[in-house]
């Protein structure tokens, strides 16, 4: 980890950003790599390596929860997302313009093993913990799984095709979730990711701008019907990723319905929303109560099914998260499979 400065200043060497926020983020357990990449341990990895739960992602597609990698190449977002864990500059005091905020982009391989370098610091501490067994900590340290979805916008980091070239060189799967709002980068793609994500934070205009508080004029309703007509298209596993809020976004099933038959996933995850980190800041207006419970996630999955002639597949209970799949041969090849 880098040692911070007292000042706010952004670091010439280090991650990009105000050294108050940088403290803040390292605080939480984030830990930098380069000017713009981060990564941080999920909650799902420290159970799982102790023998415990797994995350949805062991449930519905086989990877293996201790060796995955949760990170992100671009630490910054042109979202203000109510419901999304990170900090959001603007609302712990920071003027940061996060949207162009890197002078010169680092290399993919100095990325890639920079996270692997530093998921391998976060659980070393885990070698002498009674609940983790030596095999599993030695298959921790050897990574299969990037899910580059930790914090900002991913695809802002503008050589993603040399990223996931390097990640499976390595034999790493590599799960790529984006906001909707990158249409020109996800042209430039050329690698494709072992399974593209597209979050789904609305069901129509009025709510997309409530939740999503947009910093850029490409984060857009408009701009994200055009992101999925070109989503469709992409030669991957494709997948909506829908974060549902009781009293706000869980709501509207036929516009979810509509959503998905422009963007033509295979697979669709209605995930409750949870009440943790940047949510809990009062500017977002959001509560503890807002959190659905799994009946509901159930019932609502129900009729996003019925309205967009998918199936439901399964349900992660201690995720809660629902998988609806585009038809039954998506579902029974759900579980990836990837050399390592």
């Amino acid at each position: 980890m880098y040692e911070l400065e007292s000042d706010e200043r952004p670091r010439e060497e280090g991650p990009h950003m105000p050294n108050g926020l940088a403290k803040k983020m390292s605080g939480q357990g984030y830990h930098f790599v380069g000017k713009h990449s981060a990564t941080k341990i999920c909650g799902y990895t420290k159970s799982s390596l102790k023998g415990g739960h797994a995350c949805y992602k062991n449930t519905f597609y086989g990877i293996q929860s201790w060796r995955c990698i949760q990170a992100t190449p671009a630490i910054g977002c042109n979202l203000a997302c109510t419901f999304c864990w990170r900090i959001i500059p603007e609302e712990e005091g920071y003027s940061w313009n996060e949207i162009n905020a890197v002078d010169g982009w680092d290399d993919p391989s100095m990325i890639v093993e920079g996270l692997i370098s530093e998921h391998r610091k976060i659980i070393s501490g885990y070698r002498g913990n009674k609940s983790v067994t030596p095999e599993r900590w030695s298959e921790s340290n050897d990574p299969a799984h990037v899910a580059l979805s930790l914090t900002g916008e991913p695809l802002f980091y503008p050589k993603m095709n040399e990223l996931i070239t390097e990640f499976h060189k390595r034999g790493i799967s590599t799960f790529l979730v984006t906001n909707g709002t990158m249409l020109n980068a996800l042209k430039r793609l050329r690698v494709m990711p072992t399974q593209l994500y597209v979050s789904i934070q609305a069901p129509n205009e009025e709510l997309y701008n409530r939740i999503t508080r947009p910093k850029s004029l490409n984060a857009s309703w408009q701009g994200l019907h055009r992101f999925l007509e070109v989503f469709s298209t992409m030669d991957t596993r494709r997948v909506f990723r829908l974060t549902l809020i009781r009293n706000l976004n869980l709501t509207d099933p036929e516009g979810y319905a509509n959503l998905i038959k422009v963007g033509k996933p295979h697979y669709v995850e209605l995930k409750g929303f949870v009440y943790v980190g940047g949510a809990r800041n009062s500017k977002r207006n959001l509560s503890y109560d807002q959190m659905p419970v799994n009946d509901e996630i159930l019932e609502f999955a129900k009729m996003v099914a019925g309205a967009s002639g998918y199936i439901i597949s399964d349900y992660d209970s201690n995720s809660k998260v629902a998988l609806l799949c585009v038809d039954e041969a998506a579902a029974e090849n759900r579980k990836i499979h990837f050399d390592k």
